[in-house]
């Protein structure tokens, strides 16, 4: 990526800030260029990115600029009520552009808690000085505000001359993700293993879709310059080292993770070659990693319906629930929400457990239940008056309760079940951490804490 200039505008195009880092292009030009765009293009047929000849014309795509002479390249994102746009003469990377804009808008929320043009106009001097440390000759530098702050203070002061002169060791080395220095009077590191469960059932019970979304997510109070190994129960891991991955030892049952998602901490290389997440945490908070298995799964809250409608009177729900995790696990906070049709009234519940509530807005029932222990059955009843209205009537109501879920008729408003929990200490994958190691020059002890949880993601039973 090579860009020329960057400028930020408010809606109308009238710039309020640039800065021209390579002086190939005419800036005062470029931001009328940008100006005219916003103001003479039609909505529909705007675009993030367009291209000018040399003439100041808009074309529809870059090949024409050899026919036409050099031109330029616009790239913009838009941020509350301002424009940000770079400018490019190169063949530049237009993904790494647009990556580059939000995060130095990121930056400027961070800075100055919001990014709008108020905050741009009273922050002229730490804004310039911004872009002037993220951006050098058009590259992009540091993005990382925790690193900013170590040489630019949130007033937009400048730093002395001195150190102004020499850069923070954070962007010198290989961890520009983590300053020197740091200290923490306890040293300590929390994991939470987080998953959500994607789930559709069919009305007879068949899975049609289940997948796993999980994060390894860290919060690190450690202090120096730490190096932490982290070992999963790792299927491929398991298998290149000769280990029983089917076994259910010490370790249980190895898990093969797809799609997985680093942070820029952990070292790739090492992990491609003995599958050791090996790597130096930022300080704080951050998503160690994510990863999803595409696999069949039960339903860990088994719901069942059966509704008796009787026409022109009222309307009877009988709703059974089962959970299907083993008994030393619960779950938490669990709300069942059952659909039910529009106009209803009268509502009466009788449950075994729990409290139920009718939500007339959402035309929905919601069966709350604090604590769902494992292997655990209940039942709940619901009884509703409906009006005396004609069946044409009836069924057009149903179409349009039903009309996004693709259904018709008089059973349109039996949109799919809808379940939300929440179960600690349980990971559905069968993920585990069999070893957190913290190494550090100075030798301190650190305590490692290890937490798992599996949450609903879109988790749907379809009712018959």
């Amino acid at each position: 990526m090579v860009a020329s200039a960057v400028f930020i505008t408010d809606l109308s195009g009238k710039a309020i800030i640039s800065r021209d880092y390579r002086g190939d292009i005419p800036l005062t030009k470029a931001i009328e260029t940008f100006s005219k765009y916003l103001t003479e293009v039609d909505e529909e047929f705007k675009k993030p990115v367009f291209f000018v000849d040399s003439n100041g014309d808009v074309i529809s795509s870059p090949e024409e600029v050899g026919t036409t002479g050099m031109g330029e390249t616009f790239v913009y994102v838009q941020s509350n009520n301002l424009y940000m746009c770079a400018v490019t003469q190169r063949n530049s990377n237009i993904a790494l552009i647009v990556t580059f804009l939000f995060r130095l808008a990121s930056v400027f929320k961070d800075y100055f808690g919001a990014f709008e043009e108020e905050s741009i106009r009273d922050n002229f001097v730490c804004i310039y000085e911004l872009l002037d440390e993220t951006m050098d000759h058009g590259l992009p530098q540091s993005l990382d505000s925790t690193i900013l702050r170590s040489f630019i203070t949130q007033e937009g002061n400048r730093m002395a001359e001195d150190s102004k002169s020499k850069p923070p060791v954070a962007l010198t080395n290989a961890v520009s993700w983590r300053a020197e220095g740091i200290k923490h009077k306890k040293n300590e590191i929390f994991l939470d293993v987080v998953e959500k469960l994607n789930l559709l059932v069919s009305a007879n019970g068949t899975v049609l879709h289940s997948e796993i979304l999980g994060a390894v997510k860290m919060r690190s109070f450690l202090s120096g310059m730490p190096e932490l190994k982290l070992g999963l129960n790792d299927k491929v891991m398991f298998d290149a080292t000769g280990r029983n991955s089917t076994g259910t030892g010490r370790t249980g049952k190895a898990v093969e993770l797809e799609d997985i998602k680093f942070h820029q901490c952990v070292r790739l290389a090492r992990f491609e070659n003995d599958r050791t997440i090996s790597f130096i945490p930022p300080d704080g908070e951050f998503d160690l990693m994510t990863y999803r298995l595409n696999t069949q799964v039960k339903p860990l809250i088994w719901v069942e319906a059966v509704v008796e409608p009787h026409r022109g009177s009222r309307i009877e729900y009988m709703i059974k629930t089962r959970s299907q995790f083993k008994s030393r696990s619960v779950a938490n906070n669990v709300e069942i929400i059952i659909p039910v049709p529009p106009d209803v009234d009268s509502p009466s519940f009788k449950s075994s457990v729990g409290n139920v509530t009718y939500l007339p807005d959402k035309d929905a029932v919601v069966w709350t239940i604090k604590q769902f222990h494992g292997g655990r059955e209940y039942l709940m009843r619901a009884h509703f008056g409906l009006p005396s209205i004609s069946a044409a009537d009836y069924d057009a109501g149903d179409k349009k309760k039903g009309a996004a879920h693709g259904q018709t008729g008089e059973n349109a408003w039996k949109s799919p079940i809808a379940v939300k929990f929440e179960i600690p200490y349980f990971t559905v994958s069968g993920i585990q951490v069999r070893y957190l190691k913290i190494i550090e020059r100075s030798g301190y002890q650190a305590l490692p804490w290890v937490r798992y949880i599996t949450q609903n993601g879109d988790y749907q039973l379809r009712m018959a």
